[in-house]
């Protein structure tokens, strides 16, 4: 059974930073381009972030670039998301995500509010 659990979410102020972690089980981690969505209530969920299975092509939405930093360790079956600078339009429920031969999986999701 795949699963995608994703922690590190939390309160933080502005301008500070947060790192999310996502653990997947249940499949062979290393093969799958591995996302990180956002969501608010009454919005799409958009894409943040990106990574290829060896790690050599990332992409990131405009408004994170310079700020936000994926990155993975296939040895632990492990996609992060380093966020810096973090500002209160970065306030949402944060998701790791891939899409399998069949469907695409998620996790719960992990919610960070910015805010003073």
């Amino acid at each position: 059974q795949v699963q995608l659990v994703e922690s590190g979410g939390g309160l933080v102020q502005p301008g500070g930073s947060l790192r999310l972690s996502c653990v997947v089980s249940g499949t062979i981690f290393s093969i799958y381009t591995m996302g990180w969505y956002r969501q608010v209530p009454g919005k799409q969920r958009e894409l943040v972030a990106s990574i290829t299975g060896g790690g050599n092509i990332r992409n990131y939405a405009d408004s994170v670039k310079g700020r936000f930093t994926i990155s993975r360790d296939n040895a632990k079956n492990t996609v992060y998301l380093q966020m810096n600078s973090l500002n209160s339009e970065d306030t949402a429920v944060y998701y790791c995500n891939f899409m399998g031969t069949t469907r695409d999986y998620w996790g719960q999701g992990t919610q960070v509010t910015v805010s003073s």
